[in-house]
């Protein structure tokens, strides 16, 4: 089995018999949500299917969930997820938004990293949900001879329903490893400097470019369960010191920049304001011209391209605004890229300096 890897090398004086050993590389591993591989129907409904049965994001009892999931809403919903993909898909790629960003991201990582660590390190990228598998990513970095693995969660904020999951399905991928890598996961980046720097900086490019300044600027955070904050889960805190710091990086008053959160699912109550609701209810308050930015997301996908920049905006509109920017994700901009590629450096420390 080991002389099957690429790098595997034979042992100095180690008799002629001796299996071949991989050699010691560095694995930089970025995760991010997932997307399904088209949008017809069967391709949303097992991607959904994946996604909706994960315990960290839906913790009700199985016995009650799972009839409720697969006998109604699966049924029903890849329709409709499927319209909403269909509407923001990237045809020339064949692929989702999400896919061709993670794809520009780690390549633009991948010459960054090389240039500083050359041969030194392997960078790849892995979805919590759907293709490439976490599985699949870590199996071909323990192959191509990674005996160190750092695996790194494209979240800036942590949430069980985010970082967590990501993290429980990269060690269930190292259950299947003979000869397990040293791994770590890096922590979330909600409050690294070049971060901040990078989201200021988007910002202040969006707006050099309108011809109106916005009244305030929403930081649309995806939401979760009121529950959770109850339960420990530090997403909420995080994503609220976010704002503040923008704000101060900004050099904005309270007055010019709100938090709110998006996507609600289900019949409990979830982190508010609801970005929807808020920015209905800013229209009607006199905001006329308003301006949203996700910076929980780190690459555009159907939560803001499609929700944010459609129906969020539809919702600004009906109640009678009349400007509306989506400020788009950080992406592949440069100044993210080099956010990233210093918090990898950091949590490279001791491994590669």
């Amino acid at each position: 089995m080991l002389d099957a890897f690429p790098s595997a090398v034979r042992p100095v004086h180690a008799p002629t018999d001796h299996p071949k050993v991989s050699t010691g590389k560095v694995g930089i591993l970025v995760a991010n949500l997932g997307t399904p591989d088209n949008y017809d129907y069967w391709s949303m409904r097992r991607y959904l299917n994946e996604f909706l049965s994960d315990r960290r994001v839906i913790d009700y009892s199985p016995w009650l969930w799972q009839p409720l999931l697969q006998l109604v809403i699966l049924t029903k919903r890849p329709f409709s997820s499927g319209k909403n993909y269909k509407s923001i898909w990237n045809e020339e790629a064949g692929e989702s938004p999400l896919m061709t960003i993670t794809k520009n991201q780690t390549a633009a990582l991948t010459t960054t990293l090389h240039d500083r660590y050359g041969d030194q390190v392997m960078v790849d990228f892995c979805m919590r949900y759907g293709n490439p598998s976490t599985r699949s990513r870590v199996r071909a970095m323990v192959a191509a001879g990674c005996r160190k693995i750092l695996f790194f969660p494209l979240y800036p904020h942590y949430a069980g329903a985010t970082s967590a999951t990501a993290n429980d399905e990269f060690f269930r991928a190292l259950m299947d490893e003979k000869w397990q890598p040293t791994v770590r996961t890096v922590d979330p980046y909600f409050e690294h400097p070049l971060y901040i720097e990078a989201l200021a900086q988007s910002i202040e490019s969006a707006y050099a470019k309108l011809e109106t300044k916005p009244d305030i600027l929403c930081c649309s955070y995806h939401g979760v369960p009121k529950r959770y904050l109850m339960e420990g889960d530090p997403y909420h805190c995080q994503c609220q010191k976010t704002t503040r710091l923008l704000r101060e990086r900004l050099g904005w008053d309270e007055t010019q920049i709100k938090t709110t959160f998006q996507s609600k699912f289900g019949p409990e109550e979830w982190l508010q304001p609801y970005t929807v609701e808020e920015v209905a209810r800013l229209a009607e308050e006199g905001r006329k011209n308003i301006a949203v930015c996700a910076p929980a997301f780190s690459a555009d996908c159907i939560e803001t391209l499609e929700e944010i920049n459609e129906e969020i905006k539809e919702s600004f509109e009906h109640a009678g605004g009349e400007h509306f920017t989506y400020i788009p994700c950080l992406n592949d901009d440069p100044a993210h890229i080099h956010a990233l590629s210093r918090v990898i450096e950091e949590n490279l420390e001791g491994w590669l300096d």
